[in-house]
């Protein structure tokens, strides 16, 4: 079994508004008691506290949390299991209790009963959520009737609420559409590039949005009557609202250009050939943060690799020591002068080849990936190949 999530914006009206809302503040109730009492009981026993929610909503003074989805006390407490997996395996660090406006959201199940009523399904422009209600919903995307929905989780943010739909279905082998590693027509080499995003081994440059970037200054000054405004008013309240809608409007903006192109060389290409760099090292060394994060290039990796995955192409990272720039893609010669950044286009003095610094790096990175792939699919080592 394989899932797909599917992400909409709801528009429900007031009334179920108001009923999300404290859905989302009662799932936080109760995960926040459960970290707390845990956390009580190992300091006083030494042991690990097993408690279900109905402690809680048997409770007088928490009577409140039958109004809501008891599947969404159930999936918090399954949260809170991760939480503490992750802790033990070394994964994550010690679960934190839950904010209010940081992540707001909860999560239910799908629920058939023997007659076939599901207390979540999709009809027309509307969704049957439990305790909600038919909500209605932008569908931009049909989930294929092959699939079945699993669970839904609401979350609130901006303001705006939206739906991300778990599908599963049934796992079948995705015929590889590589038929040959040796014909390189529906192949591509990525050289990262902070201007451009990329440059490919085509000579093409998309270049990215810079969101952040272009909606800087207007930030700044949102920030700064934020920071002006009493703490606890309504008037910060608004502002803070203000900021927290351009800070949405910017990672959409960001969300909507690694799709779109990642879907692109999804559709053209069956083997994409990328450098495996270490991004949050390089914003962090070079003084490129701004500029390496505003891009979202490990985002755009990480839907080019499902995609990919999808249609059976493949996605080669190549070892990022291998000195691209300085490789002349025609003849191998080692140009050490290349190490200088301010050097964008050089000729290669052992057999004159002109070459523009980027897209002879993207060239060597597509040459470099189709080995390794070959040597991948052939079951090859590296030490058989170089002695061959």
């Amino acid at each position: 079994m394989q899932h797909k999530a599917y992400k909409f914006r709801l528009y429900p009206n007031k009334e179920q508004a108001v009923l999300i809302d404290k859905t989302i503040g009662c799932a936080r109730k109760v995960y926040n008691l459960l970290l707390a009492d845990r956390k009580a009981y190992y300091k006083e026993h030494g042991s690990m506290l097993k408690r279900e929610v109905s402690y809680y909503k048997n409770l007088e003074e928490y009577s409140y949390l039958k109004e809501v989805d008891s599947s969404a006390f159930a999936n918090a407490k399954l949260h809170l299991e991760t939480a503490y997996k992750n802790f033990f395996s070394g994964k994550a660090r010690f679960p934190k209790f839950k904010i209010k406006g940081v992540r707001d959201s909860y999560t239910t199940n799908r629920i058939a009963d023997k007659k076939g009523h599901e207390n979540i399904c999709i009809t027309g422009k509307n969704i049957k959520l439990p305790k909600l209600g038919f909500v209605r919903m932008k569908q931009h995307r049909i989930i294929p009737v092959t699939e079945t929905i699993k669970s839904c989780t609401i979350s609130k943010k901006a303001g705006k609420y939206y739906i991300s739909i778990l599908a599963g279905y049934d796992a079948k082998e995705v015929k590889s559409a590589v038929k040959d590693v040796g014909i390189t027509e529906k192949a591509l080499g990525l050289d990262y590039s902070v201007p451009d995003f990329y440059v490919d081994s085509e000579g093409r440059r998309p270049g990215f949005p810079k969101a952040y970037r272009k909606s800087q200054k207007k930030l700044t000054k949102l920030q700064r009557k934020l920071s002006r405004k009493k703490k606890g008013s309504s008037n910060r309240q608004r502002a803070r609202l203000k900021v927290q809608k351009l800070h949405d409007k910017i990672a959409n903006q960001r969300l909507d250009f690694c799709h779109k192109e990642s879907r692109r060389l999804a559709d053209n290409y069956d083997v994409i050939c990328l450098e495996d760099i270490n991004l949050k090292g390089m914003s962090q060394t070079l003084k490129l943060g701004k500029s390496v994060m505003d891009g979202g290039f490990g985002m755009f990796r990480s839907f080019l690799e499902y995609k990919m995955k999808g249609k059976g192409g493949y996605v080669v990272y190549i070892d990022k020591w291998l000195p691209s720039t300085q490789l002349c893609n025609c003849c191998g010669y080692k140009n050490a002068e290349t190490r200088n950044l301010s050097v964008r286009n050089w000729v290669c003095p052992q057999c004159g080849a002109y070459h523009d610094r980027d897209v002879n790096s993207a060239l060597n990175i597509k040459r470099e990936g189709l080995r390794m792939l070959f040597m991948d699919l052939h079951g090859i080592n590296e030490a058989d190949y170089t002695a061959s």
